[in-house]
C-alpha cells in the first residue's frame, strides 16, 4: 500500500510543499517565498498566477528530493491561507485581477456601514465572523464593483470565485473542479455555519451571483485527483482545510476544549467547542473546524493579523535582522525591553478590538533604546496579543484553558514560548513536529483513503517535544498586562 502523503501547504508569504511518510516524519520539505504587493496605504495583493505557479514547483521538487514518484502519493491534502480571494475567467483559468489578500484593508469603509446600519448582527448570526474587512465577501464585492466589466460577466456565468483552496483545486484538477470545504467556506462572510450552505440573504447583500461560488464538499474525502499531465500519472486529492482548522487537526485537538496557537504570519487561537457553534461575546469568531464522516466540528478561533510579519518588517523594513531566526538570540541579549511596548496593528487589530483603523504603534521608546530591545519587544507583542485572545476564549467558554498547544514557524522560537507562558500563566506544549498545519493536511487525506484509520488513531501518534512553564511572578506579569493595554489605548487613540 502506498504510505506517502503529500501536504500543499500555500500560505501568506510563501508556498510549501511536506511529504510524509505514514509515520508522521517529514521525507521532503520545499518551500518558496513569492511577492507580496502593497499598492496602496492599508492594501495588500497577489498574483495568483504567481502562487500556483510557486506551489507547482515546490510539489514537483518535494518528490525529487524525496526520489518519489506520483505512483508513490497516497494522496495529496491542501491547507491554505484564508479569506484571500481570487475571481478568475473560467474559460481560460486566468485571474481577472490581483488576488486581494486576507490582510487587505481596503474595504473597512464598506464594514464600517455594515457596522453602523446594524446589519453586522446578521452577518455574525448567521456566519459567526465580525463584519470586518479581513473576510472574503467584502473583498468580492469591490472587485465586481471595480474591475471594468466584472459584475456584467459575473452575471454571464464568465467568471468564478474562490479562497486559495478553491483556486489550487481548479488549476490542479486541470479546471475540472470547481470547489472548498466548509472550513474555508466558513470564512467568506457568505456561508450559513447553521444550515451549512451559502446563504442567500448574504448574497443578496453583497451583491454576489451564486453561480460564481464553488460546490462545498467535506473537509475528509476525496475531491477529485490532479491533472496526469502535472505529476505523470493522478493523484487522489484527499482533504482541504484553511490553515488554522488544519493546524488544529494536526495537534490532535479533536476533543471539545483542546486548543492551539499558531505562529505564523499572523496569530490564531483556536479552541474545539464540538457539534454545536458556540456564540462569542467577547470578539472571537465562531467558525466551522471540519466535516468528517458526516459530522462538523465547531471551533471558536481569535485572530491576531500581525504575529511573525512584524519579525519580517524588523528584517526587511528596518533592516534590524539578518534572518527571523536571529531574532531570539538578539532579543536574549537584553534581559527586558526596557520599557519598549510594540503595538504591531499594520493592518488594524484583530480580536478582541476589531479595530480596522489602529495602525502600529511603538511606545517608551529612550535614548537608551537599542535594536535589542525593539525586537524583544516584538516578541514580547506576539505573546502579549496572544493573552488577550486567551482571556476573550475563557470569558466566552467559562473554560480554563489548562494547557495550549503551539505550533508555526515562531513556535521554533524557545524565547518566545517562555514569554507566552509567562505573560498567560500557563503551560504550552511544543509538539515533536511543528508542521502541524501540513501534518493536520496530509492525515485529512490519509484518512480519506484509508492510510488510517480514526482519529484516535492519530492521537496517538501525537507527540510532545518540550513543555513550557509558566515562571514571571504574577505581580510583576500584570504589571506587564497594564502598559501593554496602555500602549493598546495609545495606538487607537492616536488612529482618531
Amino acid at each position: 500500500m502506498k504510505q506517502y502523503l503529500m501536504a500543499l501547504d500555500q500560505g501568506t508569504t510563501s508556498s510549501r510543499t511536506i511529504i510524509f511518510d505514514a509515520d508522521g516524519h517529514v521525507v521532503a520539505k520545499v518551500a518558496r517565498e513569492f511577492t507580496q504587493y502593497f499598492p496602496k496605504e492599508g492594501w495588500v495583493e497577489h498574483d495568483a498566477m504567481e502562487i500556483w505557479e510557486s506551489q507547482l514547483e515546490t510539489a514537483r521538487e518535494a518528490l525529487r528530493a524525496a526520489s518519489l514518484s506520483a505512483t508513490d502519493i497516497a494522496a495529496i491534502g491542501i491547507t491554505n491561507q484564508r479569506e484571500t480571494t481570487v475571481v478568475w475567467d473560467k474559460k481560460t483559468g486566468r485571474p481577472i485581477c490581483p488576488a486581494i489578500v486576507w490582510q487587505c484593508r481596503r474595504t473597512a469603509s464598506r464594514c464600517a456601514t455594515l457596522r453602523e446600519t446594524g446589519v453586522d448582527k446578521i452577518i455574525r448570526e448567521k456566519t459567526g465572523l465580525a463584519a470586518d474587512p479581513y473576510f472574503s465577501a467584502t473583498k468580492l464585492q469591490w472587485i465586481l464593483q471595480n474591475v471594468p466589466g466584472a459584475k456584467a460577466r459575473a452575471m454571464a456565468g464568465e467568471l468564478l470565485f474562490g479562497t486559495v483552496d478553491t483556486w489550487l483545486l481548479y488549476q490542479l484538477t486541470g479546471g475540472k473542479l470547481h470547489a472548498t470545504d466548509p472550513s474555508n467556506a466558513s470564512r467568506t462572510m457568505l456561508f450559513n455555519i447553521h444550515t451549512l450552505m451559502w446563504d442567500e440573504e448574504l448574497l443578496q447583500l453583497f451583491d454576489i451571483p451564486c453561480a460564481m461560488l464553488p460546490t462545498v464538499m467535506p473537509t475528509v474525502g476525496v475531491f477529485g485527483s490532479t491533472d496526469a499531465a502535472l505529476f505523470g500519472t493522478p493523484i487522489p486529492i484527499g482533504g482541504v482545510a484553511g490553515d488554522q482548522q488544519a493546524a488544529l487537526f494536526g495537534q490532535g485537538c479533536f476533543e471539545a476544549g483542546d486548543a492551539k496557537n499558531t505562529y505564523g504570519t499572523g496569530g490564531f487561537l483556536l479552541m474545539n467547542t464540538g457539534k454545536t457553534p458556540t456564540a462569542s461575546q467577547n470578539g472571537l469568531l465562531t467558525t466551522v473546524g471540519w466535516q468528517l464522516g458526516g459530522q462538523t466540528t465547531y471551533v471558536l478561533e481569535g485572530s491576531v493579523f500581525i504575529c511573525g510579519a512584524a519579525i519580517q518588517w524588523l528584517r526587511d523594513g528596518l533592516g534590524l535582522l539578518t534572518s527571523s531566526a536571529q531574532s531570539e538570540q538578539l532579543a536574549a541579549t537584553v534581559p527586558d525591553s526596557g520599557g519598549v511596548y510594540f503595538v504591531p496593528a499594520f493592518v488594524g487589530l484583530g480580536t478582541p478590538y476589531w479595530d480596522a483603523d489602529t495602525r502600529g504603534t511603538i511606545c517608551g521608546i529612550t535614548r537608551g533604546t537599542t535594536r535589542a530591545h525593539l525586537v524583544r519587544a516584538t516578541l514580547e507583542a506576539m505573546a502579549l496579543q496572544t493573552v488577550d485572545v486567551i482571556d476573550a476564549m475563557r470569558r466566552d467558554t467559562g473554560l480554563t484553558v489548562p494547557l495550549l498547544r503551539v505550533d508555526g514557524g515562531g513556535a521554533a522560537n524557545s524565547l518566545l514560548l517562555q514569554m507566552q507562558s509567562d505573560f498567560a500563566a500557563l503551560p504550552l506544549a511544543r509538539p515533536d513536529c511543528i508542521e502541524t498545519t501540513a501534518w493536520g493536511a496530509a492525515t485529512m487525506a490519509g484518512l480519506a483513503v484509508g492510510i488510517y484509520s480514526s482519529t484516535q488513531e492519530l492521537l496517538a501518534r501525537t507527540a510532545t517535544a518540550k513543555l513550557f512553564e509558566p515562571a514571571m511572578p504574577e505581580d510583576q506579569r500584570l504589571a506587564h498586562l497594564e502598559k501593554w493595554h496602555r500602549a493598546i489605548e495609545s495606538a487607537r487613540l492616536f488612529a482618531k
